[in-house]
C-alpha cells in the first residue's frame, strides 16, 4: 500500500484554511474520520458550526491563554503560549490515534513553527513516522525547512488584493 500523502496550503492570499476544510468535508463525506486541529487562532469560525455536526468530525481547538498576537507578547507570555502549543501538538498526536484518523489538518501549523512556538524536527518526525493511511494537510505562510521536502502537494494561494489592504476589517461568513 501507498503511504498516504502530505499537503501543503501556504502563501499570504486568502484561501488556505478553506481549502483544507473544503478537502477535510470531501473526506468525510467518503466514510473517513478526520481530526482538524487548529493553532494560532480562535474558535470562533462560523465553519466550526457545520463541522461539528458531521460523523466522524473531530475538532481540537487551538490554546488559548491571551487575546495578544504572539508580537505583542512578553517572553514570558510567549515561553508559556509555546508550552501550551507543543501540548496542544501532543493532543492532537494522540486524537489521531484515539479516532484512527484517515485525514489529519493542521491548520497554521506552519506559522507556530516560523513563530518557534513548535519545533520544526518535531512536526518532521510525526510526518515521517505517522500511520501509512494518513494523509495530512498544513496550512500557515510558508513551508518550514524540515516539511518543505515532505510534501507531495504545495499550494501557494497569492494575495494580488484584500480589502485589509484598505483597512477593512474581517468579516463574519467571509473571512471568520
Amino acid at each position: 500500500m501507498e503511504k498516504a500523502k502530505v499537503h501543503i496550503y501556504c502563501g499570504d492570499g486568502k484561501g488556505k484554511t478553506t481549502a483544507a476544510i473544503g478537502l477535510s468535508v470531501r473526506s468525510c463525506g467518503r466514510g473517513w474520520p478526520v481530526v482538524l486541529s487548529q493553532f494560532l487562532k480562535g474558535s470562533t469560525s462560523g465553519e466550526l458550526n457545520v463541522l461539528r455536526t458531521l460523523p466522524d468530525y473531530h475538532y481540537i481547538p487551538a490554546p488559548t491563554t491571551t487575546c495578544k498576537f504572539i508580537f505583542q507578547m512578553t517572553e514570558q507570555e510567549k515561553a508559556d503560549y509555546g508550552r501550551q502549543v507543543r501540548r496542544h501538538f501532543a493532543d492532537t498526536v494522540e486524537a489521531v490515534e484515539k479516532y484512527h484518523a484517515k485525514l489529519l489538518v493542521l491548520d497554521e501549523v506552519l506559522d507556530a513553527v516560523a513563530m518557534g512556538m513548535l519545533s520544526d524536527e518535531e512536526l518532521a518526525d510525526f510526518l515521517r513516522n505517522r500511520p501509512a493511511d494518513l494523509e495530512v494537510v498544513m496550512t500557515g505562510r510558508a513551508p518550514t525547512p524540515c516539511t518543505d521536502p515532505l510534501a507531495d502537494y504545495i499550494t501557494r494561494m497569492q494575495k494580488v488584493r484584500h480589502p485589509f489592504d484598505k483597512g477593512l476589517n474581517a468579516r463574519q461568513g467571509v473571512e471568520f
